[in-house]
């Protein structure tokens, strides 16, 4: 049975957007030179900025991770295994700390908080939980990519940690359609779903 999302409120819901950055989604990043495209992934960002627009408009947070690769001895990048078997193209100074390609894509700014992630989940040795506490978060609005990775693992942390959870369901992207609605359809057991209008509408009605 669906769980019924929990009510957006200005003061304690926040935007969480996952991973929408220039090395996953720019034509010029990391993933596009591998060519790690999806065209699921690239038609992504309008629905993310609608979304990120509204939340604004509602005077609402906004945070954004920033998957990262830490620079180690002589700059070297410190890639999981499983990483650089799945993604053998990644090389030194993607997703480094500061760069270019760290950064979240220009059409979702301003982001009121950004935080780096090393793994799947974005609460995973980072600030985030601090950062949602100190915010007044009780209820995180989750979007972005992928939807069986790093939304998937927030979200379901997010869960874990107690915090309301809406994962905003065409607002997520994976690299196939059936990787994702089955992502979608699993994390329905655990956390609220929502569609994007549906979403929108609720922040439109906010009074």
């Amino acid at each position: 049975m669906a769980r019924k999302p929990h009510p957006i409120s200005r003061q304690d819901t926040a935007l969480l957007i996952v991973d929408m950055q220039n090395d996953f989604l720019h034509p010029d990043g990391a993933y596009a030179r591998g060519g790690a495209k999806s065209d699921l992934i690239a038609a992504l960002p309008p629905r993310v900025a609608d979304l990120a627009n509204a939340c604004r408009a509602q005077g609402m947070f906004t945070v954004a991770t920033q998957f990262t690769l830490v620079p180690g001895r002589g700059g070297k990048a410190m890639i999981a295994d499983h990483l650089r078997e799945l993604r053998p193209f990644l090389r030194d100074g993607d997703f480094a700390p500061g760069s270019w390609g760290q950064q979240v894509i220009d059409d979702l700014g301003p982001i009121d908080s950004c935080v780096e992630k090393i793994a799947f989940s974005a609460f995973y040795q980072s600030r985030l939980e601090y950062v949602l506490r100190r915010a007044g978060v009780q209820h995180v609005l989750v979007c972005g990519i992928v939807t069986n990775g790093g939304v998937a693992s927030t979200a379901r942390e997010a869960h874990v940690r107690d915090l309301h959870v809406t994962v905003v369901s065409d607002a997520c992207a994976a690299f196939s359609t059936a990787t994702h609605d089955a992502a979608i359809a699993d994390l329905a057991n655990v956390v609220a779903t929502a569609p994007l209008n549906s979403v929108l509408a609720e922040l439109a009605a906010l009074t």
